[in-house]
């Protein structure tokens, strides 16, 4: 991956971004430097993007005691846990390289105390109890739109078990679950299958349900970068994780997306600069799916306000 790919330069040259998106490609590595390997070593989870043997691209949370995230190399990550059997990518993580070789995954980690994150994209091969992960892209991410929330841990002495219940559509508390979510995490994957997964911030209200079927999400101001709207543009799968921060609930949808440009559509929800629309086609709810609890958020102030 030593440039973007076309469907990055098709939508920054569209954006007008492309003279910026020039400038932050030294943002873009394939070596993990040092200030992180010691960011990642204190993390208890990491968010994991990948497309299923359905060719459907889900997006989850891997979650361990902080030391689970080790870098043995410079272009390698070691994740020192599996998904749970209830997670939608259990059965491909699990199984990663044996057979069919190894697992394109994009990954970020995410410090919402600091505001800090990263992402990494690589490829990843079942090792032992865990994966290894010979890493692509190393990419340093600015803290817009992240809200802060504090880290609590256990859960409970005993841990309520885990059950999953699937649909192919959102239940009306899922819905409301949308509705009120400040935060998420979307995968996607280029046309070639490298695959990539990013944060999604903004004030409750921010994602819009227009159906049990069909959302919608601002595109705000980033990087320049359109990593994910640049896979979108070549490949509409795309895969969304909404974690429950004070109940340990994973909602996770998959389906495929597609931006809006239409100006007057756009103009009408407020910090828009595009519009992203993401139409489901499966629906994996993951009760007690992590053990991790959060305190409530302080927004972050780039957070643009939401329509009335």
């Amino acid at each position: 991956m030593g440039g973007y790919h076309r469907g990055e330069r098709a939508v920054q040259e569209r954006a007008g971004f492309a003279r910026q998106a020039g400038q932050a490609r030294g943002a873009i590595g394939n070596t993990v430097p040092d200030v992180a390997v010691a960011f990642l070593a204190q993390q208890p989870h990491l968010v994991a993007g990948a497309t299923d043997e359905r060719g459907r691209i889900w997006a989850t949370q891997l979650t361990g005691e902080p030391g689970f995230l080790t870098v043995p190399g410079p272009h390698t990550l070691r994740i020192g846990t599996l998904p749970p059997p209830e997670d939608p990518l259990a059965p491909l993580l699990t199984g990663a390289g044996s057979g069919s070789g190894s697992v394109p995954v994009g990954l970020i980690g995410i410090e919402p105390a600091t505001r800090r994150r990263m992402r990494m994209n690589g490829r990843a091969v079942r090792d032992g109890d865990g994966l290894r992960v010979e890493l692509d892209q190393v990419i340093s991410n600015c803290p817009k739109y992240i809200q802060k929330r504090d880290h609590h841990h256990p859960a409970e002495a005993t841990p309520a078990p885990r059950k999953a219940v699937d649909s192919t559509e959102l239940s009306p508390a899922q819905q409301r679950t949308l509705r009120t979510a400040d935060t998420f995490f979307v995968a996607t994957a280029s046309d070639r299958g490298d695959t990539d997964a990013s944060h999604r911030g903004g004030n409750p209200g921010f994602v819009q349900v227009l159906s049990p079927r069909l959302l919608r999400w601002p595109d705000y101001a980033g990087n320049a970068m359109f990593l994910t709207l640049g896979n979108l543009e070549l490949n509409p799968a795309a895969g969304l994780f909404v974690p429950g921060w004070e109940t340990g609930t994973s909602l996770h949808l998959t389906g495929s997306a597609r931006t809006v440009w239409d100006e007057e559509e756009v103009a009408r929800t407020p910090g828009a600069q595009r519009l992203v629309e993401f139409e489901i086609t499966a629906v994996r709810e993951v009760a007690s799916a992590s053990p991790l609890r959060w305190s409530a958020p302080a927004y972050s102030r780039f957070n643009p306000p939401t329509a009335a």
